[in-house]
This record gives structure tokens, sequence and C-alpha cells, in this order.
């Protein structure tokens, strides 16, 4: 039988697929066309990250442009025979909406990419990213060609600032103005350094682009580096990363072998090299200063500013830092012009971002929308809404430095400075979705144990007064608390904000203080009437069996980890508060609704 004339099956190999079998169903799929001699005449190529990252793993089947989700081994199998052989959609592993209606089959007609405008992560999962020609093949280092050929280094800059970007890490310092002054800054050498020390709880941006598009964050610090004179770059990326390592490596010697990195780049006078530095993990060393000392081999701590990095950064020498995502939106720019990207956006906030939706949301996964889309818009249209009929509580913007904006702030345009003014910050982009089951002293207590873990010591407020606002807050989840708690804890969460060194500790209060701001009513139930609404803090709970409920199945009392449940075989079961660890066990096993949580 004649195969249908389908080219290419692209494989989503995002960190999310590769967890949920991606290389057993990549595997199936070669070892069918195998099968039916089609190996030949159909590619399957493994891309980057699509973004649908609950629906994973993924695939779509050109020319149609057929998407597939939740594919197994099995599926990719049937898909060969039925689709490619017989020509026939196979209905089964189509997208399906809340109520299980099938969706349209392209990708771009799915509700989770209609809103979407992709510039940072256009060519994630389109291209190889292990193969340049495939990048040069969508306009791939067209914007180095006409900044080194039609443009000086000033042109070059002033068309960035006219764009109106702004770093995409999360203090959103206009790039175009960082570049002019590294461009001033006097010096015969000078570094240009990407920050891709993502290390955000949520976030996966910079991660995706890496391992989906290196090339394009290669082009975006070339033509940096052509802007601002620097003959040398680093891209410092956490070991955590380690396919964004690999394909970053593969990608950057592939760039030298075409001549756009290295000695007389397209011919020019211009010449510049990149290296890999590998972080151990630090989350401070997200902070410029930190990541420049752990670049130079020293203890990853941040530095005094002034003088700040375009004057004085590594060895002394004037650098430049920008993050994945910054890097990622220069190429468009330079080639489609600063008038392009400045219409996309808000007055304030120009061109696109890049979010990684988590948490309890029903569509997770990685987008890309406009500057000034609700927050309405983002978590309900594109996100899916809360799943399991939850009422919607919070959402956590930019990480442990973040804030936690409730459902009155729903229709808040995501920018810069709305966010700013509801306590929060943009950060790189993590957004973590909470609904009604989620305690919020817990959650402020969640982010601010990783922002005790990570501090580096250097500064005392940072130190020592994170600390302690941890451990008030144990006190208060502990049913220990009191209204003199509280009190400390707004005081001590400003002062740490005013007086730390870097931005680790001046943010590190933001989710206590944002929390306390907007959810006051959860923080007096644990202090006064020693209760947790939520019912998420285990001191503050118990769990009871309805004795009218339990048939005594007895399954309850074969899970608990402490023996705490006792009763006999077709009797009411009993739970000993006492011994109980509120593990949640029982709830999870019982058939009946018998068991549930309660806050005296």
């Amino acid at each position: 039988m004649a195969a249908v004339a389908t080219n290419t099956i692209l494989i989503c190999a995002g960190g999310a697929c590769i967890s949920a079998g991606e290389e057993s169903v990549k595997d199936a799929f070669k070892d069918e066309l195998k099968k039916f001699a089609l190996d030949t005449v159909v590619s399957v190529v493994e891309t980057g990250c699509m973004g649908a990252c609950n629906l994973g793993p993924l695939a779509v089947v050109y020319p149609e442009g057929v998407f597939y989700q939740k594919l197994t081994p099995d599926a990719a199998r049937k898909i060969v025979r039925e689709h490619i052989l017989k020509g026939r959609v196979v209905e089964e592993y189509l997208y399906k909406g809340p109520e299980g209606e099938i969706k349209p089959q392209a990708q771009e007609e799915l509700p989770f990419f209609t809103k979407q405008v992709k510039i940072a992560t256009r060519n994630l999962g389109v291209i190889d990213p292990t193969d340049i020609d495939e990048y040069i093949g969508r306009d791939g280092y067209f914007a180095l060609v006409k900044a080194v050929k039609e443009m000086t280094p000033e042109q070059v800059i002033e068309e960035i600032k006219a764009s109106g970007l702004r770093g995409r890490g999360g203090a959103g310092f206009p790039t175009g103005l960082k570049w002019e002054l590294g461009r001033k800054s006097k010096g015969d050498t000078k570094y240009i350094v990407c920050n891709a020390d993502e290390g955000d709880p949520g976030a996966f941006m910079d991660r995706a682009i890496l391992e989906g598009d290196p090339h394009t964050v290669i082009e975006g610090m070339v033509i940096g580096a052509y802007a601002i004179g620097a003959s040398q770059g680093y891209i410092y990326v956490r070991a955590e990363y380690p396919l964004a390592i690999e394909r970053l490596n593969i990608a950057i010697e592939k760039a030298r072998e075409y001549g756009f990195l290295g000695k007389n780049i397209l011919g020019s006078d211009f010449c510049f090299d990149i290296e890999l530095r590998i972080g151990a993990g630090a989350f401070v060393c997200g902070e410029e200063t930190a990541l420049m000392a752990s670049i130079e081999g020293e203890r990853g701590q941040p530095r005094v500013k002034p003088p700040y990095p375009v004057q004085s950064g590594l060895w002394g020498k004037p650098t430049v830092i920008n993050n994945v995502e910054t890097f990622a939106n220069i190429p468009p720019i330079i080639l489609k012009g600063a008038k392009w990207f400045a219409s996309i956006g808000t007055e304030t906030s120009k061109g696109t971002k890049v979010f990684a939706l988590a948490g309890k949301i029903r569509n997770t996964g990685l987008v890309e929308v406009p500057m000034g889309i609700t927050l309405r818009e983002l978590i309900f249209e594109i996100g899916g809404g809360i799943p399991g009929n939850k009422k919607f509580k919070a959402v956590q913007t930019g990480g442990p430095s973040g804030g936690c904006i409730p459902a009155e702030y729903l229709d808040t345009p995501v920018d810069y400075e709305s966010l700013k003014e509801l306590g929060t910050i943009m950060g790189s982009g993590g957004m973590v979705v909470m609904d009604e089951d989620d305690c919020m002293v817990d959650v402020a207590k969640f982010f601010l144990e990783f922002t005790v873990d990570e501090s580096c010591g250097k500064c005392t407020p940072c130190r020592e007064g994170t600390r302690v606002m941890l451990d008030i807050l144990e006190k208060i989840t502990n049913g220990e608390g009191t209204k003199e708690d509280l009190e400390k804890l707004k005081q001590l969460g400003e002062f740490i904000s005013n007086s730390s060194l870097c931005g680790l500790g001046q943010t590190a209060p933001n989710p206590v203080l944002s929390t306390m701001r907007y959810f006051w009513d959860e923080y007096l139930a644990h202090v006064e009437e020693k209760r947790c609404p939520a019912k998420k803090c285990k001191a503050l709970i118990r769990f009871v069996i309805d004795h009218d409920k339990c048939v005594g199945c007895t399954a309850c009392a074969k899970v608990c980890p402490v023996n705490a449940i006792t009763g006999e075989v077709r009797k009411p079961h009993t739970i000993n508060d006492d011994e109980c660890i509120r593990c949640g066990s029982c709830i999870e096993v019982c058939r009946f609704n018998a068991i549930s949580k309660v806050s005296p």
C-alpha cells in the first residue's frame, strides 16, 4: 500500500515529555515506520518543548499538522498504521476539551495556543535543536548578518532601545540602556554573560529555550557582543540542566564551524567566542554579582553595588549580563525592527513574556503571551481554569521572590508596573496557581523555607532575619502563634527588604508580606482560633471517621503507617488522634467518603 505523503513526525523532547516516556514513543514510531519500509520517506525528529506539558508525550504529524497528545508506544504504532499508511486521523489521541469534546486538529487552533504570540519561543517545537541548518532555515543568524554587515554597534543599540525591550530576568531594566552603558564603559576588554541560572520553584522558561532553540541565545549574545565591543562571552547554566548543556555545546561548536563564532565573524574584524560555565545550583547565583563571582572561581556571594557590572564586572572589566529570554528576543527585533516589537504589549512593557504555568491549573506548561494580558486570561482561558471544580484562591508570580495575588485582582494586566503595585514582581516568569485547598500561611512558609536554605549568609538581615521569620511562621502553623507574632513578621519583613545586600534578601519577605496583605483573615484564624481554614496545617487539623458512613472495610487501617486506626471488620473504625500523623493515606483509600479533615 502506498504511503500518504507525510514528511515528518515532530516529537516533543522537552523535559516534561521526556519524563512522561517520550523516548519509548519515539522508538515505537521509528520501529513501526521501519516495519512498513517507511523510514526512508518519513522522518522522526525530536524537537523542543511544545508548551502543553500536561498533555505529553506530544507529537505533530506533518504536512497535515495534526497534534497528538498523551501518547504511548501503542499509540505511536497505531498512528503509523492508520494516519501514515491510510491517511486516517486517529481521533483517540487528539486534544480533548474539559468536557471531553474533541478539539480541532491543528496545534495553533487549540485553546492553549490561540492567544499566544511566540517570539522568544518561536522555534520551540518546530525545529531540531541540534541541527543548525534548521535554525538557519527559520531565518536564523540573518539578524547577525544584518547587524554586522549593515549596522554600526551604535545603531544596534538604538534599535534595541527603541524596541522597549526590558530584561526578562526579573528586574525589567531596559536592555538597550544597559548595552549603551556597556558600550560607553572604558576598557579594552569587555564581557557579555548569559544568566541561565534559573532556580525559581515552578520555573522552566530558560531551560525550555536552551533545550529547544540554543542558537537563538547564541545569536542574541553575538549581536550583543558586537554592540558593546565584547570579545568573550559566558553562558552560566546550572548543572541540573544536562540536556540544555548538551545542546548548547553542540550549538556552540556548530556556530564556530559556520563562522558565527570565533575570529573575523562573517569576514569582519569582529571576533567573539562563548564558553559555558556550569553552576552548582545555588539560587543566589542568579543574582548578577554572585554569578560573576562564581564564573571567576570564587564562592557565589553578592557584591556591594555600585560599581555595577557594566562598570566593573568580571575580573574588574565592563560586563553586560542578560538572561536567556532577553537574548532570545534580540534576533527578531534586529530582523523585523524595533517598531514591530514595540507594537506588542503595553506602553511601558513592550513585547511578550514567557510564563511557566504550574500548580492547581488544568493546562500546565510553557506559554508566551503579549505583555498586558490579564491574569484571568492566562489562568482561565489559556490555562483552562482550576481542576476538580475547585475555587481559584491565588497565583504566585515571581517565584520565592514574588508575591501571591488573590482572586479580586484577576483582571489585572500582567506587566512590570501592575504587578509591582500588587506587592509582587514579574520575576523570570514562574506562575504557581493555588486553589481553595491551599493554606496561604503554609504557602508563605514554603517559599521562605526555600530562601532560608538558599541564602548565602553574607549579610545579617538575610541570614538571620529570614530564619527568625521562618521560626515565627512555624510557630503560627503549629498553633502556637500570637497577634504579637504577626506584628513582628511585618516589621521583620519590611526591615529585611530595606537592608539586605542583594535581591535575594530584598525580596525574600514578599511571599509573607503579600499573603498577610491579602489573606489577613487566615493569619488571624491561625493565631486567634488555632484553626487552619484550608485544613492544611497538620498541627491544627484532625482526621475523623463518620460512623454512619464507615462500613468497616479495614482499608484505612491497613494503610495507616502508625496503626492509629482501630476497629473490627464490618464495624465502624476510630482514629486515635494522639497517634495520627495526619498523612492522609486513610482518606485516599476510603471508598465511602467516611473520613474527613476537620479544623477546630
